[in-house]
């Protein structure tokens, strides 16, 4: 919310806005923000055509709005993903102050585990926090209608407020 106008307001490109939109309320607050258009990376993990396991797709669907934390900061590569074993490590790890080299050796392999085969305890879940409002598995054609319908339906309304205050 912060950070976008002033993006929009730096670059002469177009914008698009990241991180924490998963339905028509996201995109609308986007749009009004001056972004002009949005990705909603763990939105379409959960979409019938995402190659992601079953397994990892049904933790994202489980999640509440506490599910994720924030890992390899350390690394330099700040990773949000779904709380498991294997981020409690990881960021035992970064606290005992291991050095880059011995993260990254310690984290080689995880991302498949995770998304692929679906280790749930030993490889990474990839999620931001909007995960907790994820519900439901739907084909990507309905996912993009569905937040487009939303988003309109709110710019109408929003028009609408303004002329009745």
């Amino acid at each position: 919310m912060f950070l976008l106008p002033h993006m929009v307001a730096s670059v002469q490109i177009p914008v698009v806005a990241a991180g924490g939109i998963a339905d028509g309320r996201g995109l609308a607050a986007a749009l009004a923000l001056g972004a002009q258009g949005v990705q909603m990376g763990t939105r379409f993990v959960c979409s019938s055509e995402c190659i992601a396991h079953p397994r990892y797709k049904q933790k994202i669907l489980e999640a509440d709005d506490r599910a994720t934390v924030v890992s390899r900061q350390a690394m330099g590569q700040p990773l949000r993903s779904l709380k498991s074993k294997l981020t409690d490590q990881f960021l035992a790890l970064e606290k005992a102050g291991l050095s880059k080299e011995e993260l990254e050796l310690f984290d080689t392999g995880r991302m498949y585990l995770g998304l692929i085969e679906a280790d749930i305890e030993e490889g990474w879940l990839l999620a931001g926090q909007i995960a907790g409002m994820i519900k439901d598995i739907k084909p990507v054609r309905v996912i993009i209608e569905e937040t487009v319908a939303e988003a309109e339906a709110i710019i109408a309304n929003l028009k609408n407020f303004y002329r009745e205050n």
